[in-house]
């Protein structure tokens, strides 16, 4: 037991972690095993047919009551946790993948959103989640220095 004289920070996070009310632990625990599964599909798959899977078997609304009380912020929180403490670490577009999967299946309307801009000569890429028109996974306006595609998303289909 000499090792947890030196991991105390772990000590205090498994802490918070337990304090968590269930449903949110779930949520963090969902967000922590579905953004390595997204960040593969994205590399196999591409973004199109990411978007499709995660559509079809992870977004649909579930019936429980109890993911229904979370609040959209604190489900977005839960994300960049698992982005941040989770089993890899994720890109905006994954963790935003991961924010409009969990929160369509909470039955939470939102939109997935991906601007572009350039900057110092460089092609830059951006991605986050808004419910009605305001940013949930995201700080400081960032998404406000990208032009953000309006309706080319919603029409991506997946290639067969």
């Amino acid at each position: 037991m000499a090792w947890c004289r030196f991991n105390p920070p772990m000590w205090a996070r498994l802490r918070q972690f337990r304090a968590l009310e269930p449903p949110v632990r779930r949520s963090f625990l969902f967000a922590a095993l579905l953004l390595p599964l997204i960040s593969a599909s994205l590399r196999l798959r591409g973004f199109a047919k990411t978007r499709a899977w995660l559509q079809k078997h992870f977004a649909t609304p579930q019936p429980s009551k109890e993911l229904y009380s979370i609040c959209p912020n604190v489900t977005a929180r839960m994300v960049r946790a698992a982005g941040r403490y989770g089993f890899s670490h994720p890109t905006c577009l994954q963790e935003s993948l991961a924010l409009w999967c969990i929160l369509g299946r909470q039955g939470v309307p939102c939109d997935l959103r991906i601007g572009v801009r350039k900057h110092a000569e460089k092609f830059e890429a951006h991605a986050w989640v808004e419910r009605y028109g305001m940013p949930l996974n995201e700080a400081d306006g960032l998404h406000q220095h990208y032009a953000a595609f309006d309706s080319a998303l919603a029409s991506i289909s997946p290639e067969p």
